[in-house]
């Protein structure tokens, strides 16, 4: 099995993520919501998103899998699946965004999910 590999990476990633959220709720003293703070405001985006997201993708990617798809895509899809979602969360954690980094990290999660489920529907079919 090579998906659980990466799930294991981006699990890593998503708790750093939790943990930045974490810091600003300290420093600000905020519980609940994001106390008008902007850059809680986008911690707390980053990793919502990531908890959106990544889930689906990986479930996506390790249905393939275990269709005995191909171990290269496996492994393309779960590299990619990491280098989009790092991309979105320093894009987004900017606090002067271009927009740049993270549209390349969703498109890159978006292109996960599509070619994942055509793999899965193709597969099926074949």
């Amino acid at each position: 099995m090579i998906t659980p590999f990466y799930a294991a990476l981006l699990a890593f990633l998503f708790v750093f993520l939790s943990g930045r959220v974490i810091k600003l709720r300290l420093k600000y003293q905020v519980g609940i919501g994001d106390g008008e703070h902007p850059l809680l405001a986008r911690a707390i985006r980053v990793q919502g998103n990531f908890g959106e997201y990544v889930p689906f993708a990986l479930l996506l990617v390790w249905m393939y899998e275990t269709m005995n798809g191909a171990p290269l895509l496996v492994h393309i899809l779960g590299v990619a699946l990491c280098v989009g979602r790092i991309l979105h969360a320093y894009g987004v954690s900017q606090k002067n965004e271009t927009l740049l980094f993270r549209q390349c990290g969703m498109v890159t999660t978006f292109a996960v999910m599509v070619i994942s489920a055509l793999s899965i529907l193709l597969k099926y079919l074949s």
